[in-house]
């Protein structure tokens, strides 16, 4: 049950981001949010307003992203549904439905693929132990494919791995990202940096792992663009945590493109432990 006597209701969707304007609602524009909220407004038939795990830029897609929104208990209970279906399972039928008719020509760009009652205390922002990001990275035009190049990087220069890791390494931890990010008014730029690591697959493709508690706004694409300069040797490994000393940004605070940047997970506890992890959360960030 969610506060004020509602149920609350999780989401795991997945969505390209290339056709939005980023996850969260611009007047006039087309975003993810905005998309699902009208879908969901379509269905309830009244305004909703849902919240998610991770707002993603514009270009950034999402494998495993998640939100919630609270109904009432009539409403969950009216959903329309067949014997064989329970609530949540027709909520998920009826609002693939609804965003085939939203998105039109965009059909398949976001899909829900599990709608169900929340456990007591969760929260789809607060909650969450952990975000991790993936990107990937073609250095040199032997390796850039063109079946892939919506989600790939096509860098011209060779990149040193070795030298990336040795960098990314420097940042782990419980840190002030405030060089690696573009802050919000009265928000905090501290967070925990669990991995951050590149490798290359079989393909020879570099893939960068970004796994962290949470992440300021532009801060993968911070970490990942600044890496980029040490893979190029353009700068020191060293440089890289130089830089987060500074806590200031400048004009060597480079951006890598969104479009190969992937939300893969978001990591819950379990569930006695939602409540507990929420509270903690929102005290830290406040």
């Amino acid at each position: 049950m969610g506060g004020g006597g509602f149920l609350r209701v999780r989401l795991d969707l997945s969505y390209d981001g290339g056709p939005f304007n980023g996850w969260a609602l611009q007047p006039g524009l087309r975003t993810v949010q905005g998309s699902v909220e009208e879908a969901l407004a379509l269905l309830l038939q009244r305004p909703i307003r849902v919240t998610v795990a991770g707002r993603t830029d514009a270009g950034v897609h999402a494998r495993g992203q998640v939100v919630h929104l609270d109904l009432s208990e009539a409403e969950w209970l009216s959903l329309p549904r067949g014997h064989e279906l329970d609530p949540g399972a027709a909520l998920l039928r009826r609002l693939r439905g609804a965003l085939s008719r939203i998105l039109g020509d965009l059909t398949g760009a976001i899909e829900v693929h599990d709608a169900g009652l929340a456990p007591e205390g969760f929260d789809a922002r607060f909650s969450a132990l952990w975000r991790r990001y993936s990107y990937r990275i073609a250095d040199g035009p032997e390796r850039w494919d063109p079946v892939l190049r919506g989600i790939t990087l096509w860098h011209k220069a060779p990149l040193d791995v070795a030298l990336m890791n040795e960098g990314a390494r420097s940042l782990l931890g419980l840190q002030d990202f405030r060089s690696y990010c573009k802050p919000r008014e009265g928000a905090t730029t501290i967070r925990e940096l669990q991995q951050f690591s590149f490798a290359r697959g079989s393909d020879d493709v570099i893939v960068a792992t970004v796994q962290a508690d949470a992440f300021c706004h532009n801060m993968v694409r911070s970490l990942v663009g600044s890496a980029l300069r040490v893979g190029e040797r353009l700068e020191t490994p060293a440089w890289l945590h130089s830089r987060l000393l500074e806590r200031k940004r400048d004009a060597k605070s480079v951006l890598a493109a969104p479009h190969p940047l992937v939300l893969e997970e978001v990591a819950y506890p379990s569930d006695s432990e939602l409540l507990a992890r929420a509270e903690l959360t929102r005290a830290r960030r406040e």
